[in-house]
């Protein structure tokens, strides 16, 4: 055996047994974290109402060892953790918002917040960013900052742009920003990202139908918004099947159609209500532009007017390629690289997550919660298996970033 081949073989078993005292220091506390993680599925809260959850957070950041900063868009919490004298500095984001769902299953986790619930995981996101910072704390081997990013209202309340506009980047000088989240549907434990663009743009929007109410017998004597509106909702569909390439994905989803409030009378007006998604921006000027040519020739051919509210929501989501490279590498490591998807498909979600990757490069992850959970579900619950994964996952996303560099 030649001397590169012995240091290569040095090399590898020195990072063996590292990650083998990775894997048994996060099991001797994962009994807390789990607890932690059920304490804070237990007693969920909505965005910009996160007061007991960030009180936890920055407990426990406290208690770490972690500098704490509270108040970012109102309930975030922010830690750093330095080690060395780097200026290398890298942030790590979890959500902490729950949803307005009741949740049904019984459990003895359950929310004790009657109509909320963690629906979407997050209790697991800030348990399993949470035991990273112990870990980092307590053994991480780094030259550099970790910013623990609690984020709050990720859930359509937008704390990651507030965030951002507070200067959460320029503050402690963040150069990268990773954010992870479980998925529904894929095999617990496995991890999936891509270059690019991962996560759709979202924009809402609110269109009027202009009728004449008149009595339900007697329809010709006014204008039937309810019919018009019925054909909109049709018409809209056909942005995305007949103006868009058939490879350009886009999404437009009439979510509510409120109108009338009596059996016998046709009322003066209809509302449509909904969400578009795409992954291009120019895709979403055209969905603009195409949804109010079709709103007002079709309530023209009706004989009714129309009013068209649109209303720009997050951004799509775009992963840099050596962020994404630095990524999939930790996660090959915190799991098995058969188990990693490095180019798997994106989703038309969307993710407030964009507005950090907006201002510095990054990586957003997926990891598998399970093939029988769903997200956004009342009978949902996140996990417990996967978290020791996550963690391994950041702290090795951690000490590679920097202890270490990927070639660009």
């Amino acid at each position: 055996m030649n001397q590169p081949e012995e240091c290569d073989l040095l090399w590898s078993r020195h990072m063996e047994f590292e990650r083998q005292i990775m894997e048994k220091t996060i099991a001797s506390y994962l009994a807390e974290l789990i607890a932690l993680r059920r304490d804070l599925h237990r007693h969920p809260e909505l965005g910009f109402t996160e007061e007991r959850t960030s009180g936890v957070i920055a407990r426990n950041l406290t208690g770490y060892g972690v500098k704490v900063h509270t108040g970012w868009a109102k309930t975030g919490v922010v830690g750093v953790l330095s080690k060395g004298g780097s200026s290398r500095t890298i942030a790590l984001r979890a959500d902490m918002d729950a949803l307005p769902i009741r949740e049904t299953a019984q459990r003895p986790h359950g929310s004790a917040n009657d109509g909320i619930m963690h629906a979407c995981g997050h209790d697991g996101h800030m348990a399993m960013l949470l035991g990273a910072a112990r870990y980092l704390a307590e053994k991480g081997k780094f030259d550099g900052s970790v910013v623990f990013i609690f984020q709050p209202a990720e859930e359509g309340g937008g704390g990651g742009r507030l965030m951002v506009e507070e200067g959460i980047v320029e503050r402690f000088g963040i150069q990268s920003a990773y954010g992870l989240h479980n998925r529904s549907g894929m095999a617990a434990g496995t991890f999936s990202t891509r270059t690019g663009s991962i996560m759709a743009a979202t924009d809402n929007f609110e269109i009027t139908v202009i009728g004449e109410g008149t009595h339900a017998a007697l329809p010709h004597t006014g204008v039937d918004p309810i019919l018009t509106a019925s054909h909109l909702v049709t018409a809209l569909q056909s942005i995305g099947t007949r103006e868009t390439e058939a490879l350009d994905s886009i999404v437009i989803s009439i979510t509510q159609f409120n109108a009338g409030t009596a059996f016998n009378v046709i009322p003066d007006n209809a509302i449509l209500k909904g969400c578009t998604r795409y992954q291009k921006p120019e895709a979403g000027v055209r969905i603009r532009e195409s949804m109010e040519r079709i709103s007002a020739n079709l309530c023209a051919a009706f004989g009714a007017g129309y009013h068209f509210n649109y209303m720009a929501g997050y951004p799509a989501t775009v992963n840099s390629p050596r962020e994404t490279r630095a990524a999939v590498r930790a996660a090959s490591a915190a799991a098995v690289s058969s188990r990693v998807d490095a180019s798997g498909p994106p989703l038309m979600g969307s993710e407030d997550f964009s507005y950090f990757l907006e201002k510095v490069p990054g990586c957003y992850m997926f990891l598998g919660n399970g093939a029988d959970s769903h997200i956004h579900n009342h009978d949902y619950d996140f996990n417990d298996e996967i978290i020791p994964v996550g963690v391994r996952y950041w702290c090795t996303l951690v000490e590679q970033e920097l202890g270490s560099s990927i070639p660009d």
